[in-house]
């Protein structure tokens, strides 16, 4: 069995099973070795009742005392029992399984493993793993158990099984990392790191695998960066741009003074688009300190030196927003500037039409969303691409642009706050400017950590802040009930907030699992005032710019990295009016009170990354990844922090030694790299 073959060689892989994994990006027994756990099971020997702590996982072994009960409402069926060992008893509740009931027994005696949750009536479990006869367990004591990413319709015993064939006759690679630089790192080797990474034996084997494999992603990404960086240095710049009076005056004419940090900028995006080399750089700057403009200035720029200018947004409902925004600032300011909207949902006719003026160049200023780079799409002289961080556009990406004519300016907007450190590595292909001020005028958001006692609160506040006029966010960290896991979804609370609120008030929910379509059509009602609260999912992080939004607030705010609490806080505070960010927990642990804590007291993204970073530490090995920071399939950058900083050591070594990795021991690593920038496509690198 070879990485390259089809996953139907694997037994048991039918028709429908191939379907199920193609969900989850997985067609080649390659793929499906690095479709890595997102957590592990640690199956313990049972603690004692009086010995568990709030927020840990653990097995408990008791005997059932007293009756099974069964209530709840119809939005969640709860069974309920008491267990009780020598120490003392604990409540434990399952979710929507009533049948239990009729299964459990008073006096049995039963094994259950799960998180340990505090709520008014004390310290409880929900919906655990049950073990009955008790006995079943012992085939899982002290071993590790892998929990993958799934999709509907495939368990995750099924991928176990799939993975553990796939493992076994699976033709072992050839390592390609130099034995020095294994030894020197402390590196697992290959073969062994990815069966240690699935089936790791103990927590040992476990860590040096997934070190490996981390180390590996992060080496082969940089290495991927320097060589583009290397041919982005040799890029001549063949547009030639002139002063533009003009611009000048949009710029003096405009309702507010630029910042010092914006003009800074400025200056050197605009002494780059005049350079002698191709333009790639990265704005990064925290939310709302006016990435935007300086997006728009750098458009008008390309167009009034007679070249096109393209913006390529995340989302269609942003893309229509800058469309629209970009067309009121022409219009006000007498700039004779032709700008089009080009989208995927558009009709066929007026995409042809939408093509012509691109290819004819009738159209200056071209706004859209991924369809910008499709091979129909033909550009007359397009001189710069401005992109937003969020949006995926890569190595290819940029080879298709360039294939359309010469060689783009290329602008990056980030509002992903990060610390310099490791953003000059994350963004090595990049030159990076930093606007770190904000505007004036611009409302600072109000923020409160709070426990779940104050939800009523909470929602007489919203409640006030529609009547109003203004609208609010609500954030849950799931879509739907977890087995797993004791956290607000969306679905169930959109309705629970529909029946607690009352009439008169608008309410929808968003999340990931609907269709592109419908996802844009609630955001766009939500930005034209006819939706009152969106309880949403962290999808919409990345969504749209609603001036009217005033309060946040986020359910579980636990179970988020504080990076992403704080991009989430930035849906709020872009208009005029004053902003509320509510971080409710239902968790009492000190840690989390001092994580959420950094959060009410600063504004400041970057302060904040750094706070997290040191917080984090070396990372959780059990937990799940928080920070949603690239698209690497195992590393992340919070909680590897320190391996990505050896693997950046590792690739100068490598590109000191042999620049151009022509060297026999470093053949295999640039075929890994050709690879690997062929197809991944990095999320910053353009």
């Amino acid at each position: 069995m070879r990485e390259t073959d089809n996953i139907s060689v694997i037994k048991g892989v039918g028709e429908k099973t191939k379907g199920l994994f193609a969900k989850l990006g997985v067609h080649t027994v390659g793929e499906l070795i690095r479709l890595f756990p997102r957590g592990y099971q640690l199956y313990e020997r049972p603690k004692p009742i009086q010995e568990l702590k709030e927020g840990e996982v653990a097995t408990v072994s008791g005997v059932i005392n007293g009756a099974v009960k069964t209530g709840g409402n119809r939005f969640r069926q709860v069974t309920t029992i008491c267990l009780k060992d020598e120490s003392g008893s604990i409540k434990v509740l399952w979710f929507r399984m009533p049948f239990l009931k009729n299964t459990l027994r008073p006096g049995e005696r039963l094994i259950v493993r799960g998180k340990l949750v505090r709520k008014r009536e004390g310290l409880l479990m929900e919906h655990p793993e049950m073990f009955f006869p008790a006995q079943t367990y012992e085939k899982k004591l002290d071993t590790l158990q892998p929990v993958y990413p799934l999709t509907a319709g495939l368990t995750n015993n099924q991928v176990m099984k799939m993975m553990s064939q796939a493992l076994e006759k699976i033709e072992l690679e050839q390592e390609f990392l130099p034995e020095d630089m294994r030894m020197k790192y402390k590196l697992a080797e290959y073969n062994y790191a990815y069966r240690g990474v699935h089936f790791p034996k103990d927590k040992e084997q476990l860590f040096y695998s997934r070190k490996r494999l981390v180390f590996e992603e992060f080496l082969l990404f940089i290495l991927t960066l320097r060589r583009i960086r290397q041919k982005n240095e040799k890029m001549k710049n063949s547009f030639m741009f002139q002063r533009q009076p003009l611009l000048e005056k949009f710029v003096e004419d405009l309702p507010f003074e630029l910042t010092g940090a914006q003009k800074r900028v400025w200056g050197e995006i605009e002494r780059d688009m005049n350079g002698a080399h191709v333009m790639a750089r990265l704005i990064q700057g925290d939310v709302g300190s006016g990435k935007t403009i300086l997006a728009v200035l750098a458009l008008f720029y390309a167009g009034l030196n007679g070249f096109q200018g393209a913006l390529m947004a995340p989302t269609e409902v942003l893309a229509k927003q800058h469309y629209e925004g970009i067309s009121e600032l022409l219009e006000v300011h007498g700039l004779n500037l032709k700008v089009e909207l080009l989208t995927g949902s558009m009709r066929a006719k007026e995409k042809r039409e939408t093509y012509e003026r691109i290819r004819n160049g009738e159209a200056s200023l071209i706004i859209g969303t991924h369809a910008l780079i499709q091979e129909k799409v033909e550009y007359k002289n397009l001189a710069l691409v401005v992109t937003d961080e969020q949006h995926r556009f890569g190595v290819k990406q940029r080879e298709t642009l360039a294939a359309k004519g010469r060689e783009p300016h290329i602008l990056v907007m980030s509002a992903t706050p990060i610390p310099r450190t490791l953003a000059i590595i994350l963004y090595g292909e990049l030159d990076i400017s930093v606007v770190d001020e904000l505007p004036k005028d611009r409302l600072p958001v109000k923020n409160c950590v709070v426990d779940t006692s104050y939800r009523k609160n909470s929602y007489r506040f919203m409640r006030q802040q529609v009547e109003e006029g203004r609208q609010c966010y609500v954030i849950c960290p799931m879509v739907e009930e977890s087995e797993a896991m004791d956290a607000e979804n969306v679905t169930d609370y959109a309705k629970m907030l529909e029946e607690e609120m009352g009439d008169g008030l608008r309410i929808a929910c968003l999340h990931g699992k609907m269709k592109q379509s419908l996802k844009d059509e609630i955001m766009e009602a939500f930005a034209k005032k006819e939706i009152d609260i969106l309880v949403s999912t962290t999808v919409i992080e990345v969504g749209i710019n609603v001036p009217n939004a005033t309060v946040m607030m986020v359910e579980n705010a636990e179970r988020f990295g504080l990076a992403q609490l704080h991009q989430l806080r930035g849906r709020v505070g872009r208009g005029a009016h004053q902003s509320y960010c509510i971080f409710m927990t239902a968790s009492k642990s000190k840690e989390t009170k001092k994580r959420l804590e950094i959060l009410n007291h600063s504004n400041d993204g970057f302060f904040i990354a750094g706070e997290d970073l040191k917080l984090r530490g070396p990372g959780d090995l059990f937990g799940i990844r928080q920070s949603g920071l690239m698209d690497f399939q195992i590393a992340d950058v919070f909680q590897d922090a320190d391996v990505l900083k050896l693997a950046n050591d590792a690739a100068g070594e490598i590109l000191e030694k042999d620049p151009e990795l022509e060297e026999s021991e470093h053949a295999m690593l640039r075929e890994k790299i050709e690879r690997y920038s062929e197809g991944i496509v990095l999320e910053t690198t353009l």
